[in-house]
């Protein structure tokens, strides 16, 4: 769609936060707000080693992507029950909700739960009535993607897509997340393989804070549809090229690579360059509670540091459409409904 006139600059920031939009970055564990986490542990009787709501925030100050996942781990202590998984999914996807999120597509790690002795159908089963509930009450449409620890084997990867496969039915695809560096996408190519025999879609974190070739490896050995952050791309012409060729969607969350230190501020983030490029970039929020920012926040923070425009935000909003594992009519339903809020904005 070419905007028949631009959007007045005073008017973007109102276009950014009610133009439709899907998320598909969104690590659930990585909702969990800090008054959640002291709530939940309270009403397990479990003790963590945080004396307020505050002092928990104060520690959100983090240097790289190990200083965060260390917490992040910490936080998901408190969950243990299938109604705190509900609980959890449930406050992200009213917040998702009020930020005109019709689409969402919930990353989740079993392995930080059932090392604990959480069993599969605890996770699962809450976030899944989370998403229908949403559905029916908010009008939002969710599905979930397992993503397997990449600091963990691959032993272990198998064991836990074992433990998913009675709920098949409730899961759409499979990631990898967790400690990049060191952990490349190959380690877990077997794995990845029977994930794509079993029908899931397939996604990977790659590029964040790993090189170039860990994309490539995600695309060619693993054989994944989305690349998740994927901004180090930007280091090899010919990864770029192959990225806007085939169109490959790269999950971009702006606010967690400022957070991570991955740019050093959001005005040097990459975010134009990989549009003018020609690739299938989106915005994301990745762990908004951790990185300052669910998805509005990342859309109207960096659109306002990279001087984006109305054009960017129609691009990234259908980009994100497109890039989901819906069906092609929800697609379709779903741009209609973009194009008739950026047509009233004209």
């Amino acid at each position: 769609m070419n905007l028949l006139k631009p959007v007045a600059p005073d008017r973007l920031p109102e276009l950014l936060k009610c133009m439709p939009k899907a998320e598909l970055h969104i690590h659930i564990e990585g909702s969990l707000e800090p008054e959640m986490i002291f709530a939940l542990a309270q009403r397990n009787g479990l003790a963590i080693p945080y004396s307020s709501v505050d002092e928990l925030r104060r520690a959100y100050a983090f240097t790289n992507l190990q200083s965060f996942l260390d917490i992040y781990y910490a936080g998901a202590s408190v969950l243990l029950k299938e109604q705190d998984f509900y609980d959890m999914a449930r406050a992200y996807l009213q917040k998702a909700a009020a930020d005109k999120v019709l689409h969402t597509e919930l990353f989740f790690d079993p392995q930080t739960h059932t090392v604990r002795g959480v069993s599969m159908e605890t996770v699962v089963g809450g976030l899944h009535r989370a998403c229908v509930d949403a559905q029916a009450e908010l009008g939002i449409s969710a599905s979930l993607i397992m993503c397997f620890l990449r600091h963990l084997s691959e032993e272990d990867a198998f064991e836990t897509l074992e433990q998913a496969l009675p709920f098949r039915d409730q899961i759409i695809g499979i990631g990898l997340d967790s400690g990049e560096v060191g952990n490349p996408p190959e380690k877990f190519a077997r794995v990845f393989a029977r994930s794509r025999e079993l029908g899931f879609h397939l996604v990977a974190h790659a590029g964040e804070e790993g090189p170039p070739a860990y994309v490539w490896t995600a695309l060619d050995v693993l054989k994944v549809e989305r690349i998740d952050h994927g901004v180090q791309s930007s280091r090899d012409a010919a990864l770029m090229q192959r990225l806007a060729r085939d169109r490959i969607p790269l999950t971009v969350c702006p606010l967690s690579n400022l957070k991570l230190c991955v740019v050093p501020e959001l005005a040097a983030h990459n975010l134009r360059q990989l549009l003018d490029a020609g690739l299938v970039a989106t915005v994301n929020s990745d762990d908004p509670t951790y990185f300052g920012g669910y998805l509005n926040d990342n859309f109207t923070q960096t659109f306002a540091a990279l001087g984006l425009d109305a054009q960017h935000a129609y691009t990234l909003a259908r980009n994100s459409f497109e890039a989901s594992f819906i069906d092609e009519s929800a697609k379709r339903r779903y741009i209609d409904q973009l194009n008739e809020t950026f047509a009233s904005f004209q």
